[in-house]
């Protein structure tokens, strides 16, 4: 098939959404289809049989598009509905596959060429809206309404996760395929090729280690109130935190600061997300304190397939995944989560069981293998309606 691929980030990038378009990529092109990704003008380049990369290019300078809502996403967002529509007017396609509000600009231009979009929905953006700006609740309503109609409209609607099919199903019963995250660890460099924090930062006491971006859904504040707690236990803990903004690592080292943790809270910033592998595995348990957002954050399925224990919030963010029988769940409240982290910091054999169930979980249900097929299933679907039209 053609398709036209909308991918409204930065791309490639090495976060959460691109990585899982990089990944579409990659079983589309093993599937034989040629695809035209359309996308922002930030981001490394990718090479795979059958891809034609398309950028926007704005008018003005643009860098450093966050993740999430922003004035400057709008704007690219602007530019790309332009390309998108001269693209539909000059190319000729069998389907367009629309990632997050993309979706919105296919419902809109997609039945004037009577071609199927399908909808790849990575988010609840109603609920990232509503959680970033706490004035627009009373709009809740209104603001799922309008979410709805891409939902409505599509061939068929990719969600990322069971909590977000549900939305999908008040709307509609038919072509919702859920398409999992996957483990990224096994494309992952050897260990040996990663920097040995231990030593470069003299801990010997157990580690806890966060890996993402430090935006305020992802629950730093409470992670690091946590950490204060149990950072004076005889076991003498140490925190490790890798990823983020350099502004947001500036505001959080300060945080550190001001709860008497900085001497045992490190900030490494940035690193390659290749070497994932080799950092995760030199932690003792391994964090995710998120506490916005229904979708379930990529990196958690290399958490469970690191061989470490993984500390995580008690919410539909990571209870639709997992449970207590491979992960240590706690409230998103500072005195349970540190009561959680102390529990699991104290008892190598508890987190040597967690993290062998877990590992297990994640080969069976979460692999690249199991991903293609499900791609390959929703796309060999779209060519037989297709043909039939």
């Amino acid at each position: 098939m053609r398709v036209l691929l909308l991918a409204p980030h930065p791309f490639y990038q090495e976060r959460g959404t691109p990585i899982a378009v990089d990944l579409l990529l990659r079983a589309l092109s093993e599937r034989g289809d040629e695809v035209d990704l359309l996308t922002f003008h930030e981001g490394e380049g990718r090479d795979y049989p059958g891809l034609r990369l398309h950028r926007i290019r704005p008018w003005f300078r643009i860098r450093d598009i966050p993740p999430g809502f922003s004035a400057k996403k709008l704007l690219c967002d602007a530019h790309l509905f332009w390309r998108f529509l001269r693209l539909l007017k000059t190319q000729r396609y069998d389907v367009v596959h629309a990632v997050e509000e993309s979706a919105f600009m296919a419902w809109l231009a997609c039945p004037w060429r009577r071609l199927p979009f399908v909808y790849d929905m990575d988010s609840c953006m109603t609920t990232q809206l509503v959680d970033k700006f706490t004035f627009l609740r009373p709009l809740r309503g209104m603001l799922d309404y309008i979410e709805s109609l891409p939902m409505r409209r599509a061939a068929a609607v990719v969600p990322v996760c069971e909590a977000l099919a549900r939305q999908v199903r008040r709307y509609r019963s038919d072509n919702v395929v859920i398409l999992k995250d996957i483990s990224l660890l096994e494309d992952m460099a050897p260990v040996s090729e990663v920097p040995d924090v231990r030593r470069e930062l003299g801990i010997e006491g157990p580690l806890a280690m966060y890996i993402g971006n430090l935006e305020s859904y992802q629950g730093i504040d409470l992670m690091l109130e946590s950490f204060a707690i149990v950072k004076d236990k005889p076991y003498a803990p140490h925190l490790v935190v890798i990823g983020g903004a350099p502004g947001h690592v500036t505001h959080y080292e300060a945080r550190a600061r001001q709860l008497g943790a900085a001497h045992c809270v490190h900030f490494l910033g940035q690193r390659p997300v290749r070497h994932m592998a080799g950092y995760l595995r030199q932690a003792d348990i391994l964090l995710s304190p998120r506490t916005q957002g229904v979708n379930t954050p990529m990196k958690v399925y290399s958490y469970l397939h690191s061989g470490r224990a993984l500390l995580a919030t008690r919410l539909p963010t990571h209870t639709q995944v997992m449970d207590d029988e491979i992960a240590m769940l706690a409230a998103p409240e500072s005195a349970s989560f540190a009561a959680a982290m102390d529990a699991l910091l104290a008892d190598e054999a508890l987190r040597a069981r967690l993290a062998r169930r877990a590992r297990a979980f994640i080969e069976a249900e979460h692999s690249y293998d199991a991903f293609r097929r499900q791609v390959h299933a929703l796309y060999q679907h779209l060519e037989a309606q297709c043909r039939a039209s």
